[in-house]
């Protein structure tokens, strides 16, 4: 049964905030499906003749996404640490595959995708884990490494995050790279190396925005979206309509009546959809449930007695609620329009999967805070001479 992730005997013996994530996770994924079912129903019924095609299709990807949660939580991250190289490897290389003619799968301007058989899936998405996992057992590992280990993984990261700015996705591109630096941060990194990254990411996302156009016009427009409400700012006011709409109570499960103007109502503004149906209350609840997961996650990444496991925490726990927050601030008009996804609500099969993964790896850490040792951490050939010749000159 322990294949299952609703049924494993073993929970009773975990610390209490893992006990606790867990279920908040099935809170949250259980919102996510209610709501997408009402926010897809109607869209898919006009697109395909199938009103719970989408719905359908998103507890498909549960289902996987669940085997990536449970596969996660139950091993060891001694064992998962082992797989994090060829992981990283794989999802690069499918990364740079959307490049590749006849491979990448083009929507709305932006490569984003691979075409597998009547599948696609998301690259982007799937490396995030990824990226936490190498960036926490390096930076937890910065004073013991060589040099040139520091210089080739940084490399890979900043491939990497060139390769998703590219296609075009700013959004997705500034998540990861955050999440990155709020990682070396907590490792205690130099702080001109941090100050210098922070300015180098600031000025890539400039040159990103003045080279275009499309995205220097999402940003004119989410400052004032009313000027041109037919036009950039559509999206946005029809977002902002339906969150009016729901005023205190809401609508009702199922009564939204904007997912029939609003775009994206089932993936990136599906919260709008969830503020109309069951309004201020609803979204205050919601927002509290994220506070929660994140305060869980703060008290795991808080009491870890391994680095390495504490940093993981901490790039699971800024994956999870940044991106939940970067969604809502744009479905309210805090943000500028960007299509980042809202986990667990947000349909899509490789944001499911990448997003139950990330959960998983921050429970396990909750399994694991106890402990001290993991691993013996990998000590390049110069330090460990330099360390011989410092006994050796001790003893004499």
């Amino acid at each position: 049964m322990r294949l299952f992730p609703f049924f494993d005997k073993s929970v009773h013996d975990w610390a209490i905030e893992a006990r606790l994530l867990r279920w908040l996770t099935f809170i949250w994924l259980f919102i996510g499906l209610a709501i997408l079912f009402s926010a897809s129903y109607a869209y898919a019924d006009i697109e395909t003749g199938d009103p719970t095609r989408f719905f359908k299709m998103q507890l498909f990807w549960v289902a996987i996404g669940l085997f990536a949660f449970n596969a996660a939580i139950q091993l060891p991250l001694k064992v998962t640490f082992r797989l994090v190289n060829i992981g990283f490897g794989i999802a690069l290389f499918l990364l740079f595959a959307t490049y590749i003619s006849g491979l990448g799968a083009t929507g709305n301007g932006s490569t984003r995708w691979l075409g597998i058989g009547i599948f696609t899936i998301q690259p982007s998405e799937l490396i995030k884990p990824f990226l936490v996992l190498k960036a926490a057992q390096l930076f937890s590992e910065w004073q013991q490494i060589s040099t040139k280990t520091k210089v080739i993984w940084l490399v890979l990261f900043a491939a990497t995050l060139v390769g998703i700015l590219l296609q075009p996705n700013l959004s997705m591109t500034a998540l990861c790279g955050i999440t990155l630096w709020i990682i070396a941060l907590a490792a205690n990194l130099p702080t001109g190396q941090l100050l210098g990254t922070m300015g180098l990411g600031l000025l890539t996302a400039t040159l990103s925005v003045s080279f275009r156009d499309y995205q220097r016009r999402r940003i004119m427009s989410f400052l004032d979206p009313w000027q041109s409400q037919q036009g950039d700012g559509f999206q946005l006011t029809q977002s902002l309509m339906a969150i009016g709409s729901g005023g205190i109570w809401g609508t009702g499960f199922g009564m939204s009546r904007q997912k029939l103007f609003l775009p994206f109502q089932y993936t990136d503004f599906i919260f709008a959809i969830f503020a109309e149906e069951f309004g201020l209350v609803g979204c205050i609840a919601f927002i509290m449930l994220l506070i929660g997961f994140a305060t869980l996650g703060a008290l795991i990444a808080f009491k870890c007695q391994n680095p390495t496991v504490r940093l993981v925490a901490v790039g699971t726990t800024v994956l999870l609620i940044g991106q939940s927050f970067i969604n809502i601030g744009v479905a309210t008009g805090v943000l500028p329009t960007t299509g980042l996804p809202l986990p667990f609500l947000t349909y899509g099969g490789s944001s499911m999967i990448s997003n139950l993964f990330v959960a998983g790896l921050l429970i396990r850490c909750g399994r694991e805070m106890s402990q001290v040792i993991l691993f013996r951490p990998r000590v390049s050939p110069e330090l460990e001479s330099r360390k011989k010749k410092r006994q050796f000159s001790a003893i004499k």
